[in-house]
């Protein structure tokens, strides 16, 4: 059984097997989550995410999918970038945003990650309104098929971790 966690701080500080990234499309680094973890991973991170654009996502990564790269100088050893959904553009489909969480963990599984530490996944600049974002992730970790034994859910500010501690229940 998998034991969530919540804890309110910066991602990039995290100790985890993996890190899960909300990245852009491009994998190439941008604002927020992204721009953060790329910034304190180092170069390294970029160059695996050059070499995947450069290979299987010339066109970048779709929504609601993930892939793993090195986590470069972070205190992990992997980041898994997710893509997650643009509220105004997908509206209210949660199946793209619950896909960001099992997608992430099927890719931890493959690398064998048993701590993963994910941040509130499209809630930023994508939108997503934070309540129903909490109640998508934590119900899709919940019911998810994995050997991950810790998602930790690091949440950058005091309403987002609220958000989620009102369904963890």
């Amino acid at each position: 059984m998998t034991t969530i966690t919540l804890v309110q701080g910066d991602i990039t500080r995290q100790t985890a097997d993996a890190i899960v990234n909300a990245a852009n499309s491009s994998l190439l680094g941008g604002g927020g989550v992204d721009g953060a973890i790329h910034r304190r991973g180092g170069p390294a991170i970029l160059e695996a995410c050059r070499t995947l654009r450069a290979s299987r996502y010339g066109k970048g990564l779709p929504t609601g999918r993930a892939v793993a790269t090195t986590a470069g100088d972070l205190d992990a050893h992997w980041v898994i970038h997710t893509v997650g959904p643009v509220y105004q553009v997908s509206g209210s489909d949660p199946s793209l945003l619950a896909s960001c969480y099992t997608e992430s963990l099927r890719v931890a599984d493959e690398i064998g990650a048993r701590t993963v530490a994910f941040p509130a996944i499209s809630t930023g600049a994508y939108g997503w309104p934070l309540d129903g974002a909490a109640r998508i992730a934590l119900e899709t970790v919940r019911g998810a098929d994995t050997v991950v034994e810790e998602v930790r859910f690091v949440l950058f500010d005091d309403r987002a971790y609220e958000a989620f501690a009102a369904y963890i229940g």
